[in-house]
């Protein structure tokens, strides 16, 4: 079944919701990442005046890029779901993807990840149900292929309850999710169907195949979260991954941003890069200004922060804002590398796919070591193992000689992030590069832990000290989090306490991580001005 369109989502947004108050017709959004963007452009949209600072000197956020001699690699998200998001987004200043600048060429990818285990076996992961049921009867036997069948319905009926609801929908209360006959019957439908039980337990009832299980479940990492420890409700992005499909766009993902941030200049916003806002000024409960590190100060009537919650709350902390008390729980981070490959080296690798997932034996072990509480978390010991390899998918980001190309690859371990594990990130970095490549290597990658022009050629590495430096809390890009406190209704809210005309925006607040959600509550928050 397809996603259902934004636009047939708008009773999600119709309902009374609080709103800033006093005048909006000049607004401005304090970062220029996915949820700033969006933000922006249904403000824009509405008809409101939008200046976006953007820290950096280009849009991104954590949809940037790092930029090395001769090119350019994604240095946040690569895993793109739901790109009708962007399009709605796109839209709301009459914009499509074929005429924002650059222009966005979306593909979508099959299959979505080529799973690898520990016994040498390997699954591929297609978002068509009669493919992906051919790939189980052909790698785990016909009744599973049955059973894949009930969990891919099972997945969908939670989508499908809980999009508005829990996704697309701003709270104002825990209480908005009984306070009419139609929300009391999606939470009742969502008890009913194990949403607030265990992800893992409801996976497990339904899959035999610990393989399968790991696919269907490995996405709760993306919420913060174990499997085991996972509410049921985040099927929903087992549901996005593994049957609405894996996108990507042509040039990388950071084109994403680049193009909603021309789309925004073309329709009359304004965009500034290399805006450092260090503070804010107020006037009682409404902030009236941004200070930026150069002198710069830009007025307006409100304005909506995009960054972490920590750089937030910083500059909310000398206006009249309440802010939370409350300690927050953090996610796991993740030890990055990027670079490029030979790719007549990587051509000789057992998997030839854009997204591989090398999953090690271990599996509830990995999760306690990376989701371990109060400084016992520690690196992977059979780690788990994120590969991209886009110009699998896209040519036009092959390197060098035609006759002899490089292609661009990152490598992705989940790590505990620096609550959970202090670790000392400059020491250990180079270390840790190695062992990795070195276990790479014993899973038949061979040649990517090679000497000079013939391996991996690390260009960035980023680990949970970069994203400290960057200002995300616990050295983590994840944010907070989604465990029960920290969920849906629970989760910080957006529009600020104590203040009239300020809302926030981002993985932090409402309704959470990842790239369809971010879109999402750049549009949340804009509604917040917009009514």
């Amino acid at each position: 079944m397809s996603a259902v369109s934004p636009q047939s989502r708008a009773k999600a947004s119709q309902k009374h919701i609080a709103t800033t108050r006093g005048r909006s017709d000049h607004v401005i959004v304090i970062g220029a990442g996915l949820s700033g963007l969006a933000a922006a452009l249904h403000l824009r949209g509405s008809g409101r005046e939008v200046t976006v600072l953007e820290r950096a000197d280009h849009p991104g956020g954590r949809v940037g890029f790092h930029a090395s001699e001769g090119y350019r690699i994604d240095s946040g998200a690569t895993v793109l779901t739901m790109p009708e998001l962007i399009d709605d987004a796109l839209a709301a200043v009459g914009a499509t993807r074929r005429s924002a600048h650059p222009r966005l060429h979306i593909r979508r990818l099959d299959p979505a990840y080529h799973a690898r285990f520990a016994d040498g076996s390997a699954i591929n992961v297609h978002s068509d149900p009669e493919q992906m049921e051919e790939e189980v009867r052909r790698t785990c036997g016909p009744d599973e292929a049955q059973r894949y069948h009930a969990l891919r319905s099972w997945l969908e009926s939670v989508y499908e309850t809980e999009f508005d609801r829990f996704i697309a929908s701003n709270f104002d209360s825990p209480l908005d999710l009984v306070n009419s006959r139609a929300a009391l019957r999606d939470v009742t439908r969502l008890v009913s169907l194990g949403g607030f039980g265990r992800l893992g337990k409801q996976v497990a009832k339904r899959l035999r195949d610990p393989r399968l299980q790991r696919v269907f479940t490995f996405q709760a990492l993306y919420a913060g979260m174990p499997p085991a420890k996972a509410l049921g409700v985040y099927g929903a992005i087992a549901h996005m991954d593994t049957s609405l499909g894996v996108y990507f766009p042509e040039g990388g993902m950071h084109t994403i941003t680049a193009a909603l941030a021309d789309a925004l200049v073309q329709a009359g916003g304004t965009l500034v890069c290399g805006a450092d806002v260090t503070s804010l000024e107020a006037q009682g409960p409404r902030i009236t200004a941004a200070r930026c590190a150069n002198g710069e100060r830009y007025t307006a009537d409100a304005f909506v922060l995009s960054p972490d919650l920590p750089i937030a709350d910083r500059l909310l902390g000398t206006t009249e804002a309440r802010l939370p008390r409350r300690k927050m729980r953090w996610s796991p981070s993740a030890f990055i590398m990027h670079g490029t490959i030979p790719q007549d080296t990587a051509a000789l690798w057992p998997a030839q796919a854009h997204h591989i997932i090398d999953f090690g034996d271990a599996w509830d072990r990995t999760f306690r070591e990376l989701t371990a509480r109060g400084g016992h978390g520690q690196l992977m010991t059979d780690p788990s193992l994120l590969i991209t390899r886009p110009a699998l998918t896209d040519a036009s980001m092959l390197l060098g000689d035609p006759d002899s190309p490089g292609e661009l690859l990152s490598v992705l371990a989940p790590c505990p992030n620096l609550e959970a594990a202090p670790l000392d990130w400059e020491r250990l970095t180079p270390a840790y590069q190695d062992e990795l490549l070195f276990v790479l290597e014993e899973r038949g990658y061979k040649g990517i832990s090679g000497g000079e022009g013939s391996g991996f050629a690390v260009a960035h590495v980023d680990t949970p000290a970069t994203w400290l430096r960057q200002g995300m809390a616990a050295g983590t890009p994840f944010s907070a989090a989604h465990n029960f406190p920290q969920t849906g209704p629970f989760r910080r809210r957006n529009l600020v306490k104590g203040l009239e005309n300020t809302v926030l925006a981002g993985c932090g607040t409402t309704p959470g991580v990842g790239v369809p959600t971010c879109l999402i509550s750049g549009k949340l928050a804009a509604e917040r001005i917009t009514g």
